[in-house]
């Protein structure tokens, strides 16, 4: 359905009060989140600075064609582009028109990721402040091929060149971004979440699943996630307690296939899950949590995890352990992962030790309220009050 079939108009120019400061966030798919990490930030954050007297305007992503329509969520400001286009082409179409419409205004501008920073240059042509969070190392992920890397690698240093400030959202994305600006130009900010005091057990019973009977791991199915090497090592021997793997695994895919494979009968594969009960069930009750990450920032998933108050073993790298610090124990290949499962379900006492360290790890660094604000403090730096726009 077209903007014009469902009755809605393009966006009007609203009249700002004199002293209201006015944010346009763009790179995400939209307000309420429905996709992942960066679209839950920019509906946290988004709230948060409506709710302290911001005028906040979001870029939205919708199917279809159609002209531009805006309309208000919870007193957030939505500006909505109809693209017909589908996957990564679609988010490129997306990102460009969302840039040019921006550009019309004189308002500052938070851009989540840098996978299009190159457009950048528009707001930097017309001198609008623009402050850009630049993500994980994206080109180096080895999912991607010769292009897609190439355009991500371009596409960091026009990020790092364009943006008037940079975000990192992890110490060692900061240090990255340091071989490319000068550190005065990025402030680091970690990524936030909720904190998890209970959840549903009804859901876990739909899945044929008890409280405290199972770990968890919830990735996309890609060999930079570890999720081989957690199944194989957990397959190799009888646990007593059942693995749950939340994620797409497609019978075309060879690494799909290889994980299964390796699975033995305690391996339980549910499938993709977006329903958010489920999932904090999954999470909150589960024995401990396994993050396979191997690439990235602040992972939003190990993240949440800390705040569920979760047992949790973790790939061995420089991002997850500054994440997790002493909330985690690390593994690096199957043999290991066995070994520190072993260690901890046989050891009551340290498991108790690894939730108490991350809570603790949780609550200094990664809530959303202190999260936002230093967010808001950042913003204010390179926005005045309004004019008009």
């Amino acid at each position: 359905m077209t903007a014009h079939q469902a009755g809605l108009q393009p966006p009007t120019m609203q009249k700002v009060p004199q002293g209201v400061r006015t944010l346009r966030i763009l790179g995400t798919r939209g307000v309420p989140a429905a996709h992942g990490g960066f679209e839950t930030f920019a509906e946290y954050l988004s709230l948060h600075l409506a709710a302290h007297g911001w005028r906040v305007i979001v870029y939205c992503q919708e199917e279809g064609t159609g002209p531009l329509f805006g309309d208000t969520w919870q007193g957030v400001e939505r500006i909505h582009i109809p693209v017909a286009q589908q996957g990564p082409k679609g988010t490129i179409v997306f990102d460009w028109r969302a840039t040019t419409h921006a550009a019309k205004h004189r308002d500052l501008c938070l851009v989540l990721g840098y996978n299009t920073a190159v457009f950048c240059a528009l707001l930097r042509i017309k001198r609008i402040p623009n402050l850009i969070n630049m993500d994980g190392i994206e080109w180096s992920r080895a999912k991607w091929g010769p292009v897609a890397k190439t355009w991500f690698w371009l596409n960091d240093w026009a990020g790092c060149w364009l943006g008037n400030h940079l975000v990192a959202d992890h110490p060692q994305i900061k240090k990255h971004l340091e071989t490319r600006v000068k550190g005065d130009k990025i402030t680091m900010i970690p990524y936030g979440a909720d904190a998890l005091d209970h959840a549903d057990v009804e859901s876990l019973h739909a899945l044929g699943l008890s409280p405290g009977t199972f770990m968890t791991v919830i990735a996309r199915a890609e060999p930079e996630n570890s999720l081989l090497e957690i199944v194989q090592g957990f397959s190799a021997r009888p646990r007593g307690v059942q693995l749950v793997v939340l994620g797409n695994y497609e019978d075309t895919n060879a690494y799909h296939r290889a994980v299964k494979a390796a699975a033995s009968s305690e391996v339980l594969f549910v499938g993709a899950i977006y329903d958010k009960n489920v999932v904090q069930a999954l999470r909150f009750h589960c024995v401990a949590y396994i993050h396979g990450h191997q690439v990235g920032g602040t992972n939003p998933s190990l993240v949440e995890a800390l705040g569920a108050g979760n047992a949790v073993i973790a790939h061995d790298n420089r991002f997850n352990r500054w994440v997790a610090s002493d909330g985690a124990v690390y593994f690096s290949n199957a043999q290991n992962f066995a070994q520190r499962m072993d260690e901890i379900l046989a050891d009551k006492g340290q498991m108790l030790q690894l939730r108490k360290h991350g809570t603790e790890r949780f609550n200094d660094l990664f809530t959303w309220p202190a999260v936002l604000d230093q967010y808001e403090q950042l913003l204010k730096r390179f926005t005045p009050p309004s004019r008009d726009s």
